[in-house]
């Protein structure tokens, strides 16, 4: 089982979105802290970073969570992730932004362990 760290940004989105999309959230994070191999329907490492994607999907909307694994270099090692920040997919050019904004909130996040 592993340990979820939400950071307030992602708070934030979620707490932004409907009660559908909640749940639908709810259930993917349950996915995740739960299941040893976690199917790519639900994460799936960026290419050319550290970090990688929790997906949601609802209707013809694409969720994105970005995901760093604390312990481990793979995240089906990892006992510890954090949910960084969280975005409406709307195509490929958004990656590069949501990773570096990622990378500058895992920056300043103040983890206990750290």
């Amino acid at each position: 089982m592993r340990e979820i760290y939400k950071t307030y940004e992602f708070e934030a989105f979620l707490s932004g979105l409907d009660a559908r999309t909640r749940t639908k959230f709810d259930y993917a994070i349950e996915i995740v802290m739960t299941v040893k191999v976690i199917p790519a329907k639900f994460v799936k490492k960026l290419t050319g970073s550290d970090f990688y994607e929790m997906r949601v999907s609802l209707g013809f909307n694409e969720y994105r969570t970005i995901v760093f694994s604390i312990d481990a270099q793979n995240i089906i090692e990892a006992t510890k992730i954090v949910l960084i920040n969280g975005f409406l997919k709307k195509s490929e050019k958004d990656y590069k932004k949501q990773i570096q904004k990622a990378s500058n909130i895992l920056s300043n996040y103040d983890y206990e362990y750290k």
